[in-house]
């Protein structure tokens, strides 16, 4: 993949790749089986550098470029799609719009915890009434003196539960429409404190939990069930106006700018979801015989995964370019979009044909590609749906045509 990939992102590929041959893939199964948060693995992860890829080195991270952090997802989502998101989610949505929106004295706090994987972070903006209109948050804070009182609930929050960090918004202003919109750095105990013991990481009761803010229900997903979803609840949570997240009514700006850098790791999520599919339906179909030749041999399954080969080199330009553009401080929103539909609906597409031509192998839990098939789907739906990433194409389509007008 010239010109994008260099030595150094081929060995931390490398890494990624025997870390989880040797860690994820003999969990995997029984994780997803059993809907239980993988510990162990992300406090490797952390110890590895992989929640803290992007980060500077003087604030506890890798100090690496934003597409060595999409390959770690990537590779990551070749195996299993609920680590992949993990170190996504904490990454991109609990830990970057601290380190780009925060003053000194908050990146200095929360950020070199969250890039050594001491605790994991999240992102509150889902609401039950503002999923695709994030702009409709009818979470509420209103000022007492140095502090804000918000009330409100988030909904299919990643690491609601298991996180201690979280940067979430609420409407400042009600009478100013997405321009009343700030975010706010809010803390609060693991839901897991036997476990976060156990491993020795996931809990640091020193930041100063904020009393109210709490994780509601776990959801019982259809995929990405290794992976922790709760409610986010916000029960007359008292947050000192030092943890408010760039000035007042900068909240709606900043999660845009943030679900931007989010849909290109969502691409890469489903970049290594379509790959491993297809990694996994070439050695079935080359080592299983049917009427005396191999499956593979049959020129429809050729054709099937040449189709899916092509769109995934297809998929790669589209999402390295878009990372590319946001490490030169380029505009990328248009590009993001545009990678995060086509590898998502790629992903879907892949894991079918994989699951398909696999006939009833795939269809069992024998084989990784079912699980990869439910995990694909939310991969459509999360950080915008295909729909919402078409209508912020068409926008910058029409802005772009008509720019000189």
């Amino acid at each position: 993949m010239e010109p994008y990939l260099n030595d150094d992102h081929r060995a931390l590929v490398k890494k990624v790749r025997a870390f989880a041959e040797e860690a994820i893939v003999p969990v995997a199964r029984e994780l997803d089986a059993e809907s239980r948060f993988p510990w162990e693995n992300v406090r490797a992860m952390g110890e590895l550098g992989f929640l803290g890829v992007p980060i500077p080195k003087e604030l506890g991270g890798m100090g690496l470029d934003g597409l060595s952090y999409l390959l770690v997802i990537q590779e990551l989502a070749k195996f299993d799609a609920s680590h992949a998101i993990t170190v996504s989610a904490h990454t991109t949505l609990g830990t970057t719009p601290i380190l780009r929106f925060g003053s000194d004295e908050q990146r200095k706090r929360f950020v070199p915890r969250l890039a050594k994987g001491e605790v994991l972070g999240g992102f509150g903006l889902t609401e039950p009434g503002a999923g695709s209109d994030a702009s409709g948050s009818r979470t509420r804070a209103v000022r007492e003196g140095e502090n804000w009182r918000i009330n409100g609930s988030k909904i299919f929050i990643t690491h609601a539960g298991v996180g201690e960090i979280f940067v979430a918004t609420a409407v400042t202003d009600p009478d100013n429409g997405s321009r009343g919109i700030s975010s706010f750095i809010v803390t609060k105990p693991t839901s897991d404190p036997e476990r976060s013991r156990e491993v020795g990481m996931g809990s640091a009761a020193d930041l100063g939990y904020i009393e109210g803010v709490k994780s509601g229900k776990k959801e019982d997903k259809m995929g990405w069930r290794a992976s922790d979803t709760r409610e986010l609840l916000l029960e007359d949570a008292l947050v000192p106006d030092a943890n408010r997240l760039g000035a007042e009514g900068e909240g709606f700006a900043n999660f845009m700018k943030t679900l931007d850098s989010g849909r290109i790791g969502i691409a890469a999520l489903s970049l290594g979801l379509a790959e491993g599919a297809v990694e996994a339906a070439l050695e079935y179909t080359n080592r299983r015989k049917q009427f005396g030749q191999k499956i593979f041999d049959f020129q429809p399954v050729q054709f099937r995964l040449a189709d899916l080969a092509t769109e995934i080199e297809a998929a790669k330009h589209l999402t390295y370019h878009a990372a590319w553009l946001m490490e030169k401080g380029r505009p990328f929103s248009k590009e993001a979009a545009m990678a995060k539909l086509f590898a998502s609906e790629l992903s879907m597409k892949a894991t079918t044909q994989a699951v398909q031509v696999m006939g009833g192998a795939g269809y069992s839990d024998e084989y990784p590609v079912e699980r990869m098939f439910r995990d694909a789907k939310v991969c459509e739906i999360g950080e915008g749906t295909s729909e919402i990433q078409k209508i912020v194409i068409g926008r910058h389509m029409v802005r772009e045509a008509f720019a000189h007008t």
